[in-house]
């Protein structure tokens, strides 16, 4: 487990610690991923992520519970910030750009040029948060997530420069 920076602590006022995922945070994860979306991954989607060896990360709270993640896979140089969430109750106090912050820093030690991400349009709190992280508009994916009533939702493509 490694502690975050003390200016991130700082900004939710307690103690926070990032840890590799495992299987057993699973069942947390995917409350979190259910709670937070309209079309959550599944269990077996989180599964696979992991047996991939993608890079995927947990954050808990001061009483170990697990308030955010992100799965990230690191292609040749580029990577793909394939899901980042935070629990509900914990949105709004800077947690994204922390977990943005630990991403960054990951791709980089791994010689990766930028990072890329898919987003919904609709999810404009999360086009928001990328772009003031520094992800800019490259691409649109037609048709790419599933929608309500079993239509289909394009998907901003964004990248990060490293």
């Amino acid at each position: 487990m490694s502690a975050l920076p003390n200016w991130q602590l700082e900004a939710v006022g307690q103690k926070l610690e990032l840890a590799p995922m495992c299987e057993a945070d699973l069942p947390q994860v995917v409350r979190i991923e259910n709670d937070v979306y309209s079309h959550p991954w599944t269990y077996g989607n989180f599964v696979d992520a992991l047996a991939s060896g993608y890079q995927c990360r947990v954050l808990r709270d001061a009483e170990q519970t697990l308030i955010a993640y992100f799965l990230l896979l690191l292609a040749v140089d580029e990577a793909h910030l394939l899901n980042i969430s935070v629990r509900r109750d914990w949105q709004g106090r800077g947690i994204c750009r922390m977990l943005l912050d630990e991403v960054a820093t990951l791709a980089r030690r791994q010689g990766m040029a930028s990072i890329l991400l898919e987003v919904r349009p609709s999810n404009q709190r999360a086009v928001t948060i990328y772009r003031r992280y520094g992800f800019a508009p490259i691409g649109m994916r037609r048709n790419y997530y599933p929608a309500a009533g079993g239509g289909r939702e394009d998907a901003i493509v964004m990248r990060f420069p490293l």
